[in-house]
């Protein structure tokens, strides 16, 4: 068992090749300062370099025993000792320790982009829990976030694909409509990829990407009944069963009922819907569930098709959907 106090705070720590120099308090922080063991040769020449100074680089560390935590990196300079090296000085770096574009260390950086990558915490909660500004965080999250957009087996195997399109944005003076496509796991419920615009050229592309053994494995793909949609999957997955959501089956089914009922009042009367037609009258309880209509509704949903509809032919795209 383990008695030295530094030992032990080393081993707290967890860094490799670290020795812990002390640890303190600030007034709203735990306080641990490090330094690294390993003394480095010259990169131009391989000559044995010797210390030119020290600088303090405070990062934001995971917390520790329910406090926040600052790890304070003494960082060396080193200076070559060959005077014909073009390299002079040099501040060593270590990316177990912590990357240079960031002001985290590396394990908090992961552990927050796994809770916001992974759990779907917000940036500021996480950075409330580290105690540090929300841009902390949120560059923490799009530089490791990056990498593991890069890993071409993030995804594993997928076996039913989704696409939807979203309107996200409406920019400029004239209120430009910006579409995004989200590509989901609908089997996992995990959204993969999102891809500029609502055709199919950037979906298709997306799918071209990805190694045909992957493509292969998809097995089901779900469309929102959009052509666009469908060309995707007829090129890119052309073996998937296509299938569609409940969701996109009514719309479409009460889309369908709608437009009979705007052609046969159109046919009938002359004109659009009125306050007093019929057919305008009954337009809402069309599209509900028979089962959500009362008996009152739908005995007055009956008479309004019957005044309204000689043909019948709302009454049977009622009945059909």
């Amino acid at each position: 068992m383990e008695s030295d106090p530094t030992r032990m705070c080393e081993l707290l720590v967890g860094l490799p090749d670290v020795t812990v120099t002390g640890v303190g308090d600030w007034p709203a922080w735990l306080r641990i300062a490090i330094e690294t063991r390993a003394r480095p040769v010259c990169e131009g020449c391989g000559t044995v370099a010797r210390g030119h100074g020290r600088r303090e680089v405070v990062l934001v560390d995971l917390p520790v025993f329910g406090r926040a935590t600052r790890l304070v990196w003494h960082k060396r300079r080193w200076r070559c000792l060959n005077p014909q090296c073009a390299v002079a000085t040099w501040t060593e770096q270590d990316p177990r320790i912590a990357s240079t574009r960031l002001a985290l260390t590396g394990r908090a950086a992961r552990w927050a982009t796994v809770q916001v990558g992974r759990h779907g915490r917000s940036v500021s909660e996480v950075a409330a829990d580290l105690d540090c500004d929300w841009h902390t965080v949120m560059d923490a999250v799009v530089i490791y976030g990056e990498i593991l957009i890069a890993d071409p087996n993030r995804f594993g195997v997928v076996v039913a694909v989704g696409l939807d399109e979203t309107l996200f944005a409406r920019e400029g003076q004239f209120r430009t409509q910006c579409w995004s496509t989200q590509i989901v796991d609908v089997g996992r419920g995990q959204l993969l990829d999102i891809v500029e615009g609502r055709d199919a050229a950037p979906a298709c592309a997306w799918f071209a990407a990805r190694p045909q053994v992957w493509c292969d494995q998809v097995r089901w793909a779900t469309l929102d009944l959009s052509n666009s949609y469908r060309a995707v999957f007829d090129t890119m997955l052309p073996d998937a069963v296509q299938v569609a959501d409940p969701f996109h089956v009514v719309r479409l089914a009460n889309s369908a009922l709608d437009e009979c009922r705007r052609r046969v009042q159109n046919e009938t009367v002359g004109h659009r819907g009125r306050k007093a037609d019929p057919l305008y009258r009954c337009r809402r309880r069309l599209v509900m569930a028979k089962e959500r209509l009362s008996v009152d509704g739908h005995e007055r949903l009956l008479g309004l098709l019957a005044a309204g509809d000689p043909k019948r032919e709302v009454w049977f795209a009622w009945n059909a959907n």
